[in-house]
């Protein structure tokens, strides 16, 4: 577990992202497969199921040895045919995500930052989102990739129709104190293989 200052400065946001993905790195394989990655894939089916109105859900594809989302929203989605998923989209930077439909069959491209993307360019407005976590505390803020762009997103929701939002991350990306910005709001819940806050 990282330990830092109760409220450290903002400036060392970068100093605990690059160690967080220097340790995620370091695990060497995937960090999804196997009984860690089973049991968060469980957790995060439960979590999901807390929102039994959610239509659409907006995930992440993975990169840098994410948890990989996919085989859990395909079996969300098997579970009712009106249900729908989504990928974010950057448009351009510094400008809140959009999401675009997927499904497990979907035609892919290369986005920015070279992040696969649907081809079929298809906006839907998620009710859910499923957010990757580098780093998290217990008190469900997250540390990103330092582009700000779930905060934007979020914060340029229409007013009383924000998504829930659930974060994942391994364990291991759990820490003591996370630097937070002004505008930094914690998530719905965070999810990982040993537990859910």
């Amino acid at each position: 577990m990282q330990s830092i200052a109760r409220n450290p400065p903002l400036e060392t946001k970068s100093a605990l992202r690059a160690n967080l993905l220097e340790s995620r790195e370091a695990q060497g394989v995937r960090a999804d497969q196997g009984a860690r990655g089973e049991a968060l894939a469980r957790r995060l089916m439960e979590a999901i199921a807390q929102y039994p109105k959610a239509s659409c859900i907006g995930f992440y594809w993975p990169v840098a040895r994410e948890f990989d989302a996919r085989d859990v929203l395909t079996v969300w989605l098997a579970l009712d045919a009106s249900r729908k998923a989504a990928l974010p989209v950057v448009v351009a930077p510094r400008a809140p995500l959009v999401f675009h439909a997927w499904r497990p069959s979907v035609a892919m491209k290369k986005g920015r930052y070279g992040i696969p993307v649907p081809a079929e360019e298809r906006v839907v407005v998620p009710d859910l989102l499923v957010v990757p976590c580098v780093g998290f505390n217990a008190d469900r803020y997250r540390l990103g990739y330092g582009g700000g762009y779930y905060d934007r997103t979020l914060a340029n929701w229409p007013e009383g129709l924000a998504p829930a939002t659930i974060g994942v991350a391994f364990e291991s990306a759990k820490c003591d104190a996370l630097p937070r910005g002004e505008f930094d709001l914690p998530l719905g819940a965070i999810v990982t293989e040993s537990a859910v806050y």
